[in-house]
C-alpha cells in the first residue's frame, strides 16, 4: 500500500503535544494585532514568514521569538475563544480526531481575566468547533474530541505576563527557584479546581521551558498535588538536556508521558557526576520506559528547528525509539511556529524512517491509547475500537 499524503489525511490521527500559542492562524494573528494595537515586525503573512515564523531557525532562542507576538494577542476572552475554535477546526479539517491542546494559562491572566476565565474561554472555543463538526458525522467515523493540558513554566521573568509581574511583586522576598515552584503549585491547584468546578476536560499537567539549570525536581510539589488529584502528567524533558532530565521527570514527577525525549539515548549528554556508569544508566532508563509504556511525544520538525546540529532528519533519534519498540506518538509541537501539520509530520516520518502501514497504524493507536482521554475507561476503549475499525476501512482492510 502506498503511504502518501492522501492516505494520511484520510486516516484518523491524534496530536498529544501541541501548544495553542504556537498554533495560531497567521491571518488571525495579524487581524487581532491590528485590532489591539499590538506591534508586529510585519502585517503581511509573507513578511512574518520571512522575519519570524520561518521554515528553519538558528537556535531555540530564535524559535521562541514568535511567542511574544502570539501571546500578546491572547489576552482577552474573545481572542482566546476564537483562536481555540480555529485551532480545533484546523485539526478537524486534516482528520485529527483527537487532540490535547496545551498552553500556560498564567501567561494570559491579567486585570480582566482570572485563571478560570482563561481556561473556560479556550474550552468554549474547542467545544464549539467539535460540536459543529460532530453534528453530521457518519456513524462509523470516530468523533472529534479534545483534552486540555495546562503548562507550568520551569522558569519565568516578571515581564512574561501581568500575572507573573504581580506574582513576583507579591513574593519579593522569595528566591527565583522558590517563585517557580510556588507558581507551579498555584497552577496545579487552579487546574484541579477548574476541572472539578466547571467540568472542563483538563486532562493533564505539563512543565515547559528551559531545562538547563531548571531541574524538574523543583516542581515536585505541584506534580505531587495533581498526582494526588488523579490528573495525568507529562513533562518536557530530553529536548535540550540529557537522559537524567527524563529520569527526573519519571522518578520525581510521576510522568505518564515525556515531551520530546530526544536525548534519551545520548549518554554523553549526562552531566550528573553521581552517575558513574552512564551506558548502564541509559540502558536501564530505556528499558524502564519500554516496560512501563511511557509514551514519548515526538516532534520531528520542531526538534530539527530548535537543534540544528541534528542536521538531516534521518539522524533523529526517532529511529532508535522505533528500534527499541518504544511507545511513541507523532506530534506537531507548534503548527504555526514550525509551519507544520500532523499529516506533514507523519509524511516526514514515513519518508525518513522504516515505516510501513502496520507500523504507522501501531503509532497512531499508541497515540489514542496513551492519550489522557477525558472520559471513563470503558468509553476510551470503545472510542479506540472505533478508531481501529475506521483505520481498517480507510486501509481497505489491510492490517
Amino acid at each position: 500500500m502506498k503511504l502518501d499524503i492522501d492516505l494520511i489525511k484520510k486516516l484518523p490521527k491524534n496530536d498529544l503535544h501541541v501548544h495553542l500559542d504556537g498554533s495560531l492562524r497567521l491571518n488571525t494573528l495579524i487581524e487581532l494585532a491590528k485590532e489591539r494595537n499590538i506591534e508586529l515586525p510585519s502585517y503581511t503573512e509573507e513578511g512574518l514568514r520571512e522575519l519570524v515564523f520561518k521554515n528553519s531557525y538558528n537556535s531555540l532562542t530564535e524559535y521562541l521569538e514568535g511567542f511574544k507576538y502570539t501571546v500578546a494577542v491572547m489576552q482577552d476572552r474573545e481572542s482566546l475563544k476564537r483562536i481555540a475554535y480555529e485551532f480545533m477546526e484546523d485539526n478537524i479539517r486534516e482528520g485529527v480526531r483527537y487532540v490535547e491542546v496545551r498552553f500556560a494559562p498564567q501567561l494570559h491572566i491579567n486585570d480582566d481575566l482570572e485563571l478560570e476565565d482563561v481556561i473556560i474561554a479556550v474550552n468554549d472555543g474547542m467545544k464549539e468547533a467539535c460540536d459543529k463538526y460532530n453534528r453530521n458525522l457518519p456513524l462509523d467515523e470516530p468523533e472529534y474530541k479534545y483534552g486540555i493540558i495546562v503548562c507550568a513554566m520551569r522558569k519565568f521573568e516578571s515581564f512574561f505576563s501581568k500575572y507573573y509581574e504581580k506574582f513576583c511583586s507579591v513574593h519579593k522576598f522569595s528566591k527565583s527557584k522558590e517563585l517557580y515552584s510556588l507558581a507551579s503549585l498555584e497552577l496545579a491547584k487552579g487546574a484541579v479546581y477548574a476541572r472539578d468546578k466547571f467540568s472542563i476536560p483538563i486532562v493533564g499537567f505539563d512543565l515547559a521551558g528551559d531545562e538547563v539549570g531548571n531541574p524538574a525536581i523543583d516542581h515536585r510539589e505541584a506534580y505531587s498535588f495533581v498526582h494526588r488529584n488523579f490528573m495525568k502528567k507529562t513533562v518536557h524533558a530530553g529536548e535540550a538536556f540529557g537522559p537524567e532530565s527524563i529520569f527526573q521527570a519519571i522518578s520525581e514527577l510521576h510522568a505518564d508521558r515525556i515531551g520530546h525525549g530526544y536525548y534519551l539515548f545520548d549518554e554523553t549528554a549526562i552531566t550528573d557526576n553521581k552517575i558513574e556508569d552512564k551506558a548502564k544508566f541509559v540502558k536501564a532508563l530505556i528499558q524502564y520506559i519500554a516496560d512501563s509504556r511511557i509514551t514519548i511525544e515526538v516532534c520531528l520538525t520542531s526538534n530539527l528547528q530548535t537543534n540544528p546540529a541534528i542536521g538531516d532528519l534521518k539522524n533523529h533519534n526517532f529511529r532508535k525509539m522505533l528500534e527499541h519498540r518504544l511507545s511513541v506518538a507523532i506530534c506537531t509541537d507548534n503548527r504555526l511556529v514550525s509551519n507544520t501539520t500532523v499529516s506533514k509530520e507523519i509524511l516526514l516520518a514515513i519518508e525518513n524512517f522504516d515505516i510501513d502501514f502496520k507500523t504507522l497504524k501501531d503509532i497512531l493507536i499508541y497515540g489514542f491509547k496513551r492519550s489522557f482521554f477525558p472520559g471513563k475507561y470503558t468509553e476510551k476503549r470503545k472510542y479506540v475500537r472505533k478508531v481501529l475499525n475506521y483505520i481498517k476501512k480507510v486501509g481497505n482492510g489491510e492490517e
